[in-house]
């Protein structure tokens, strides 16, 4: 796994190795066709969506949104590292919710290590702090994980997108809040003091009208994924629609498309659901069931929510869904599963492909990942957070 996060073209290897592996399960019968369409009918659309924001999110990245973003915090903040770090925690929560959890990874990341090298704040410290947040505010919007994106377009979740916001708000603010107070504890020492604004210059911007339209772009994006879908609107549409708009712009100045998404890991994905659905039709799902329990009451929602933690730190969080979700029974165990898979795999580097991606992005910034300190601390922070987050569920009125 690794090795495949370190060579882009074996990383297109394995997901093209998924891609067919879920391809041969429907050739050889072993997902039958009903299956493969339930599957497919499924994951279109949120992989359209996927399609679109990736767009969004690096064209935006090209164009000094997050850049310039970070570089405004830094100035506002006015030389307390404290303010900053909380700018960061904002900035970073944001970008999840509205540009999903990858975004916060790969394009974030980068930026704020910049920044905590200009300011003499410890670079880990920044890092530990996207990283968490990509996973632990992942719960905010539908749009913020795909494993929201699957539940809601599942049967799990009949209300939609209104049935996940009302589920999910409640418990996704206080796993932003535990984590932040995690973070606030663990880098506490390096929070004290001030630094210089002067050591962090305005980024320089190639086109100031690129930049205003890709920061417009994705600010209007935020009330658009989080309001569309209440009227119908399903969250694909504003996704395409603003990926449009910048790849115009692009394409108007003559600018390089190269590199704009990762078709190799879409195909991939859809093989993943492919396998895992044809592991539910033969046998998997038993099990599961055995492990997940049945009940509704606080117990139960927590049971449900520590299985599909420890399953996405084994096998990754998208997997750990797919199987799980057959026993989730109703939309509060759905949204229990959600906090296990989305605030929980923070514990082994293959948990969650942000992760991964993070790690890449540290590690070309020059920062080195201790993968045995970040376990530890997840394993400080995954029980706090999950076990706040389903507190916060379990008392919600019905």
């Amino acid at each position: 796994m690794r090795a495949a996060l370190q060579h882009p073209s074996a990383r297109g290897g394995v997901w093209l190795l998924l891609a067919g592996a879920g391809a041969l399960a429907v050739v050889s019968g072993a997902l039958s066709e009903d299956g493969a369409r339930d599957v497919v009918g499924r994951t279109a659309p949120v992989l359209l969506f996927v399609l679109g924001i990736t767009v969004v999110a690096t064209l935006a990245d090209r164009a000094g949104v997050f850049a310039a973003a970070a570089g405004r915090l830094a100035a506002l903040a006015g030389g307390r590292r404290w303010v900053l770090w909380l700018s960061v925690v904002a900035l970073a929560t944001a970008c999840t919710a509205v540009l999903s959890l990858d975004t916060t990874a790969v394009l974030l990341t980068p930026v704020v290590l910049v920044l905590a090298r200009r300011i003499g704040t410890p670079p880990m410290l920044l890092a530990m702090t996207t990283v968490w947040l990509a996973s632990t505010a992942s719960l905010l919007l539908p749009v913020a994980n795909l494993t929201n994106l699957l539940a809601v377009a599942g049967p799990g979740l009949p209300g939609g997108e209104a049935q996940f916001l009302r589920l999910a708000l409640a418990p996704a603010v206080v796993g932003v809040l535990v984590t932040v107070a995690v973070l606030a504890l663990l880098g506490r020492p390096a929070l004290r003091g001030r630094y210089d604004p002067a050591l962090v210059p305005p980024p320089a911007t190639a086109d100031r009208g690129e930049l205003v339209l890709a920061s417009v772009v994705c600010v209007l994006l935020a009330p658009a994924l989080a309001l569309l879908p209440l009227v119908g609107v399903p969250v694909e549409v504003p996704a395409l629609v603003a990926a449009v708009v910048l790849l115009a712009a692009a394409v108007r100045r003559r600018a390089s498309l190269r590199g704009l998404t990762d078709l190799p890991l879409l195909v991939g994905v859809l093989g993943l659901f492919l396998l895992v659905a044809a592991a539910g039709e033969h046998g998997l799902t038993a099990p599961l069931a055995v492990a997940a329990g049945d009940g509704e009451g606080f117990g139960g929602l927590l049971r449900l929510a520590a299985v599909g933690a420890v399953g996405a730190n084994l096998v990754d969080n998208l997997p750990a869904y797919l199987a799980l979700e057959p026993v989730a029974g109703s939309p509060e165990r759905v949204v229990a599963l959600l906090v296990g898979v989305g605030l929980g795999p923070l514990v082994t580097p293959w948990a969650c492909l942000a992760t991964l991606l993070w790690a890449r992005a540290c590690r070309e910034a020059g920062v080195p990942v201790d993968w045995w300190r970040f376990a530890a601390r997840g394993l400080v922070l995954v029980p706090l957070v999950v076990v706040a987050a389903v507190a916060a569920l379990a008392v919600q009125p019905a």
